[in-house]
Protein backbone atom coordinates (compact mmCIF):
# COMPACT_ATOMS: atom_id res chain seq x y z
CA UNK A 1 0.00 0.00 0.00
CA UNK A 2 1.54 3.49 -1.02
CA UNK A 3 1.95 6.04 1.42
CA UNK A 4 2.00 9.97 1.15
CA UNK A 5 5.66 11.59 1.89
CA UNK A 6 2.99 13.63 4.53
CA UNK A 7 1.50 10.19 6.29
CA UNK A 8 5.67 8.94 6.72
CA UNK A 9 6.60 12.09 8.09
CA UNK A 10 3.55 12.09 10.93
CA UNK A 11 3.62 8.32 11.97
CA UNK A 12 7.18 8.84 12.24
CA UNK A 13 6.68 11.68 15.14
CA UNK A 14 3.55 11.49 16.39
CA UNK A 15 4.14 8.62 18.59
CA UNK A 16 7.12 10.23 20.26
CA UNK A 17 5.05 13.55 20.75
CA UNK A 18 2.55 12.24 22.21
CA UNK A 19 4.92 11.06 24.98
CA UNK A 20 6.87 14.53 25.20
CA UNK A 21 3.26 16.46 25.65
CA UNK A 22 3.17 16.64 29.28
CA UNK A 23 6.46 19.12 29.11
CA UNK A 24 4.61 21.89 28.16
CA UNK A 25 2.67 22.06 31.12
CA UNK A 26 6.41 24.33 32.26
CA UNK A 27 5.87 27.09 34.42
CA UNK A 28 6.70 29.00 32.10
CA UNK A 29 4.07 28.53 30.14
CA UNK A 30 1.32 27.97 32.97
CA UNK A 31 -1.03 32.01 32.15
CA UNK A 32 -0.29 31.26 29.06
CA UNK A 33 -2.13 32.76 26.94
CA UNK A 34 -4.19 35.00 28.63
CA UNK A 35 -5.03 36.95 25.64
CA UNK A 36 -5.74 36.84 21.91
CA UNK A 37 -3.36 35.07 19.71
CA UNK A 38 -3.18 36.17 16.37
CA UNK A 39 -1.82 34.71 12.92
CA UNK A 40 -0.05 36.52 10.54
CA UNK A 41 -0.85 35.38 6.72
CA UNK A 42 1.52 36.76 3.97
CA UNK A 43 -1.18 36.37 1.50
CA UNK A 44 -4.94 37.86 0.67
CA UNK A 45 -7.62 36.69 2.40
CA UNK A 46 -9.90 34.30 0.53
CA UNK A 47 -7.22 32.28 -0.66
CA UNK A 48 -6.06 28.44 0.28
CA UNK A 49 -3.66 29.56 2.74
CA UNK A 50 -5.95 32.10 4.61
CA UNK A 51 -8.93 28.99 4.88
CA UNK A 52 -5.89 27.01 6.18
CA UNK A 53 -5.07 29.48 8.58
CA UNK A 54 -8.52 30.66 9.87
CA UNK A 55 -9.63 26.86 9.87
CA UNK A 56 -6.85 25.87 12.03
CA UNK A 57 -6.72 29.21 13.88
CA UNK A 58 -10.65 28.06 15.23
CA UNK A 59 -9.31 24.77 16.72
CA UNK A 60 -6.67 25.91 18.58
CA UNK A 61 -8.56 28.92 20.03
CA UNK A 62 -10.33 26.54 21.21
CA UNK A 63 -7.67 24.06 22.30
CA UNK A 64 -5.98 27.17 24.48
CA UNK A 65 -9.07 29.26 25.47
CA UNK A 66 -8.17 32.07 23.69
CA UNK A 67 -9.56 33.85 20.03
CA UNK A 68 -7.17 33.18 17.77
CA UNK A 69 -7.59 36.03 14.77
CA UNK A 70 -5.83 36.45 11.25
CA UNK A 71 -4.01 39.51 9.39
CA UNK A 72 -3.64 39.64 6.47
CA UNK A 73 -0.24 41.08 5.06
CA UNK A 74 0.04 40.17 1.65
CA UNK A 75 3.00 41.31 -1.08
CA UNK A 76 6.55 40.44 -2.08
CA UNK A 77 5.66 36.50 -2.27
CA UNK A 78 5.21 36.92 1.24
CA UNK A 79 7.76 38.41 2.25
CA UNK A 80 5.94 41.52 3.65
CA UNK A 81 3.89 39.50 6.18
CA UNK A 82 7.22 37.21 7.49
CA UNK A 83 9.10 40.75 8.45
CA UNK A 84 6.09 41.88 9.86
CA UNK A 85 5.81 38.51 12.17
CA UNK A 86 9.63 38.86 12.75
CA UNK A 87 10.15 41.58 14.66
CA UNK A 88 7.11 40.93 16.55
CA UNK A 89 7.47 40.63 20.47
CA UNK A 90 8.47 37.01 20.81
CA UNK A 91 5.94 36.13 23.57
CA UNK A 92 3.63 33.34 21.40
CA UNK A 93 0.94 36.20 21.13
CA UNK A 94 1.87 36.28 17.03
CA UNK A 95 2.38 33.46 14.90
CA UNK A 96 3.06 33.11 11.05
CA UNK A 97 1.84 30.91 8.51
CA UNK A 98 5.03 30.21 6.31
CA UNK A 99 4.53 28.71 3.20
CA UNK A 100 7.86 26.99 1.39
CA UNK A 101 8.25 29.85 -1.22
CA UNK A 102 8.85 32.51 2.27
CA UNK A 103 10.88 29.99 4.04
CA UNK A 104 13.28 28.24 1.78
CA UNK A 105 13.19 30.13 -1.31
CA UNK A 106 13.21 33.91 -0.95
CA UNK A 107 16.83 33.68 0.66
CA UNK A 108 17.88 32.66 -2.66
CA UNK A 109 15.81 34.82 -5.13
CA UNK A 110 15.98 38.20 -3.15
CA UNK A 111 18.70 39.77 -3.12
CA UNK A 112 18.14 42.01 -0.13
CA UNK A 113 15.54 39.76 1.91
CA UNK A 114 14.41 42.10 5.31
CA UNK A 115 14.34 39.10 7.46
CA UNK A 116 16.46 35.22 8.02
CA UNK A 117 14.03 32.17 8.12
CA UNK A 118 16.59 30.14 10.17
CA UNK A 119 17.82 33.32 12.42
CA UNK A 120 14.67 35.43 12.84
CA UNK A 121 12.22 32.91 13.22
CA UNK A 122 11.27 29.49 15.61
CA UNK A 123 9.15 26.77 14.35
CA UNK A 124 5.67 25.62 15.66
CA UNK A 125 4.80 22.90 13.48
CA UNK A 126 5.11 21.37 9.82
CA UNK A 127 1.44 21.75 9.49
CA UNK A 128 0.23 20.45 5.96
CA UNK A 129 1.27 19.77 2.43
CA UNK A 130 -0.17 20.80 -1.13
CA UNK A 131 0.96 18.10 -3.99
CA UNK A 132 1.42 19.67 -7.63
CA UNK A 133 0.94 17.94 -11.11
CA UNK A 134 2.44 17.71 -14.57
CA UNK A 135 -0.82 19.26 -16.94
CA UNK A 136 -0.94 19.90 -20.76
CA UNK A 137 -3.95 20.86 -23.04
CA UNK A 138 -6.60 18.55 -23.64
CA UNK A 139 -5.36 18.24 -26.90
CA UNK A 140 -1.84 17.84 -26.63
CA UNK A 141 -0.30 14.89 -28.07
CA UNK A 142 1.53 14.07 -25.10
CA UNK A 143 -0.41 11.16 -23.18
CA UNK A 144 2.83 10.67 -20.60
CA UNK A 145 5.41 12.26 -19.11
CA UNK A 146 7.75 10.27 -20.68
CA UNK A 147 6.64 11.32 -24.08
CA UNK A 148 6.60 15.09 -22.95
CA UNK A 149 10.41 14.83 -21.69
CA UNK A 150 11.76 12.92 -25.06
CA UNK A 151 9.67 16.13 -27.29
CA UNK A 152 11.25 18.45 -25.07
CA UNK A 153 14.86 17.15 -25.10
CA UNK A 154 14.98 16.70 -29.05
CA UNK A 155 14.09 20.24 -28.80
CA UNK A 156 12.71 20.35 -33.02
CA UNK A 157 10.17 22.82 -32.38
CA UNK A 158 9.97 26.10 -29.83
CA UNK A 159 7.98 24.97 -26.60
CA UNK A 160 7.35 27.15 -23.47
CA UNK A 161 5.75 26.34 -20.32
CA UNK A 162 3.37 28.32 -17.52
CA UNK A 163 4.02 29.50 -14.10
CA UNK A 164 2.14 31.36 -11.92
CA UNK A 165 5.41 33.67 -11.47
CA UNK A 166 8.92 34.33 -11.28
CA UNK A 167 10.07 32.18 -8.17
CA UNK A 168 6.95 30.54 -7.61
CA UNK A 169 6.88 26.78 -7.17
CA UNK A 170 5.59 26.42 -10.48
CA UNK A 171 8.66 28.33 -11.76
CA UNK A 172 11.48 26.59 -9.97
CA UNK A 173 9.93 22.79 -10.57
CA UNK A 174 9.81 23.45 -14.13
CA UNK A 175 13.37 24.74 -14.06
CA UNK A 176 14.01 21.29 -11.88
CA UNK A 177 12.47 19.20 -14.33
CA UNK A 178 14.19 20.53 -17.23
CA UNK A 179 17.82 20.79 -15.18
CA UNK A 180 17.13 16.87 -14.16
CA UNK A 181 16.15 15.72 -18.22
CA UNK A 182 17.75 18.20 -20.74
CA UNK A 183 14.12 19.07 -21.76
CA UNK A 184 14.70 22.45 -23.71
CA UNK A 185 11.33 25.01 -23.03
CA UNK A 186 11.18 28.25 -22.22
CA UNK A 187 9.51 29.71 -19.24
CA UNK A 188 6.51 31.96 -19.97
CA UNK A 189 5.05 33.88 -16.27
CA UNK A 190 1.92 35.13 -15.21
CA UNK A 191 0.47 36.81 -12.51
CA UNK A 192 -1.00 33.86 -10.41
CA UNK A 193 -2.05 30.15 -11.27
CA UNK A 194 -5.73 31.25 -12.41
CA UNK A 195 -4.23 33.26 -15.55
CA UNK A 196 -1.64 30.46 -16.51
CA UNK A 197 -4.03 27.75 -16.41
CA UNK A 198 -6.11 29.69 -18.76
CA UNK A 199 -3.65 29.82 -21.38
CA UNK A 200 -2.99 26.50 -21.39
CA UNK A 201 -6.26 25.38 -21.86
CA UNK A 202 -6.14 28.43 -24.54
CA UNK A 203 -3.09 26.26 -26.84
CA UNK A 204 -0.86 29.05 -25.63
CA UNK A 205 1.24 27.29 -23.76
CA UNK A 206 2.55 23.68 -23.40
CA UNK A 207 2.77 22.54 -20.06
CA UNK A 208 2.84 23.58 -16.38
CA UNK A 209 3.78 22.16 -12.98
CA UNK A 210 0.07 23.50 -11.36
CA UNK A 211 -0.96 22.77 -7.53
CA UNK A 212 -3.35 20.39 -7.63
CA UNK A 213 -6.47 22.36 -6.53
CA UNK A 214 -6.07 24.91 -8.55
CA UNK A 215 -6.04 22.89 -11.61
CA UNK A 216 -7.42 18.81 -11.27
CA UNK A 217 -11.05 20.38 -11.81
CA UNK A 218 -9.91 21.62 -15.13
CA UNK A 219 -8.54 18.18 -15.53
CA UNK A 220 -11.76 16.77 -14.44
CA UNK A 221 -13.64 18.90 -16.67
CA UNK A 222 -12.16 17.40 -19.65
CA UNK A 223 -10.08 20.71 -20.50
CA UNK A 224 -6.51 19.88 -19.59
CA UNK A 225 -4.71 16.13 -19.13
CA UNK A 226 -2.52 15.29 -15.78
CA UNK A 227 0.49 13.53 -16.59
CA UNK A 228 2.30 12.83 -13.37
CA UNK A 229 1.96 14.48 -9.78
CA UNK A 230 5.20 15.57 -7.95
CA UNK A 231 5.01 13.80 -5.02
CA UNK A 232 7.55 11.25 -3.60
CA UNK A 233 4.79 9.06 -3.39
CA UNK A 234 0.98 8.39 -5.68
CA UNK A 235 -1.59 9.93 -3.84
CA UNK A 236 -3.90 7.77 -2.73
CA UNK A 237 -6.79 10.09 -4.09
CA UNK A 238 -5.11 9.95 -7.33
CA UNK A 239 -3.89 6.25 -7.50
CA UNK A 240 -3.31 5.85 -11.45
CA UNK A 241 -1.85 8.88 -12.06
CA UNK A 242 2.16 8.12 -11.62
CA UNK A 243 4.64 9.94 -10.08
CA UNK A 244 7.33 12.74 -11.97
CA UNK A 245 9.65 9.87 -10.64
CA UNK A 246 8.46 7.43 -11.61
CA UNK A 247 7.70 8.65 -15.06
CA UNK A 248 11.32 9.04 -16.18
CA UNK A 249 13.06 11.49 -13.58
CA UNK A 250 14.03 9.76 -10.87
CA UNK A 251 14.80 11.98 -7.65
CA UNK A 252 12.32 14.22 -8.21
CA UNK A 253 10.11 16.02 -5.85
CA UNK A 254 7.65 19.36 -5.83
CA UNK A 255 5.84 19.95 -2.97
CA UNK A 256 4.44 23.20 -1.50
CA UNK A 257 4.56 23.04 2.38
CA UNK A 258 2.99 24.91 5.30
CA UNK A 259 3.72 25.91 8.40
CA UNK A 260 3.04 27.67 11.93
CA UNK A 261 6.26 29.67 13.75
CA UNK A 262 6.83 32.18 16.18
CA UNK A 263 9.69 34.95 16.33
CA UNK A 264 12.57 33.97 17.48
CA UNK A 265 13.10 33.92 21.39
CA UNK A 266 9.53 32.96 22.25
CA UNK A 267 9.90 30.93 25.51
CA UNK A 268 10.37 26.83 24.89
CA UNK A 269 7.48 26.02 27.03
CA UNK A 270 5.23 28.29 24.93
CA UNK A 271 6.63 26.40 21.27
CA UNK A 272 5.39 23.51 23.28
CA UNK A 273 2.00 24.51 24.32
CA UNK A 274 1.40 25.47 20.58
CA UNK A 275 2.79 22.51 19.11
CA UNK A 276 0.66 20.54 20.85
CA UNK A 277 -2.77 22.73 20.59
CA UNK A 278 -1.73 22.75 16.64
CA UNK A 279 -1.62 18.50 16.70
CA UNK A 280 -4.80 18.49 17.96
CA UNK A 281 -5.85 20.67 15.77
CA UNK A 282 -4.69 18.93 13.28
CA UNK A 283 -6.11 15.37 14.06
CA UNK A 284 -9.81 16.98 14.62
CA UNK A 285 -11.86 14.78 11.97
CA UNK A 286 -14.37 17.94 10.63
CA UNK A 287 -11.05 19.83 9.93
CA UNK A 288 -8.71 17.25 8.25
CA UNK A 289 -11.75 16.43 6.05
CA UNK A 290 -11.92 20.07 5.15
CA UNK A 291 -8.62 20.59 4.36
CA UNK A 292 -8.08 17.53 2.61
CA UNK A 293 -11.25 18.68 0.85
CA UNK A 294 -8.92 21.40 -0.62
CA UNK A 295 -6.29 19.18 -1.61
CA UNK A 296 -4.00 19.47 1.39
CA UNK A 297 -2.03 16.34 2.93
CA UNK A 298 -2.04 16.47 6.46
CA UNK A 299 1.24 16.47 8.31
CA UNK A 300 1.68 17.57 12.34
CA UNK A 301 4.02 16.70 14.50
CA UNK A 302 7.18 17.81 16.26
CA UNK A 303 8.62 21.45 15.14
CA UNK A 304 11.93 19.52 14.48
CA UNK A 305 10.37 18.44 11.24
CA UNK A 306 9.66 21.93 9.97
CA UNK A 307 13.05 22.95 10.68
CA UNK A 308 14.69 20.01 9.31
CA UNK A 309 12.23 20.33 6.44
CA UNK A 310 13.27 24.35 5.94
CA UNK A 311 17.00 23.38 6.15
CA UNK A 312 17.07 20.64 3.34
CA UNK A 313 14.52 22.76 0.68
CA UNK A 314 16.30 25.95 1.16
CA UNK A 315 19.45 24.13 0.27
CA UNK A 316 17.47 22.39 -2.64
CA UNK A 317 15.95 25.16 -4.59
CA UNK A 318 19.28 27.57 -3.97
CA UNK A 319 20.80 25.25 -6.22
CA UNK A 320 18.02 25.51 -8.56
CA UNK A 321 18.15 29.53 -8.83
CA UNK A 322 21.96 29.99 -8.76
CA UNK A 323 22.22 27.37 -12.17
CA UNK A 324 18.96 29.22 -13.51
CA UNK A 325 20.51 32.67 -12.76
CA UNK A 326 16.79 33.77 -11.09
CA UNK A 327 16.74 36.68 -9.06
CA UNK A 328 14.59 39.46 -8.13
CA UNK A 329 15.16 42.95 -7.25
Amino acid sequence: MRTTIATQLFAAAWTSLALAAPAWAADAAAGYPDKPIRIVVPYPAGGSTDVLARTLGQKVGETLGQPVVVENRAGASGNIGASYAAKSTPDGYTLFLGTSTALSVNESLYADLPYSPQRDFAPVVLATMLPSIVVVNANSPHQTLQSLTEALKQGRQATNYASAGNGTPSHLGGELYKRMTGAQAAHIPYKGGAPALTDLVGGHTAYMFAILPESMPLVQNGQLRALAVTTRERLPAYPDLPTVAESGVPGYELIGWYGFLAPAGTPEPVLAKLNHAFNQALQDAPTRAKLQGLGFEIVGGPASRLSELMASESAKWKQVIEQADIRIE
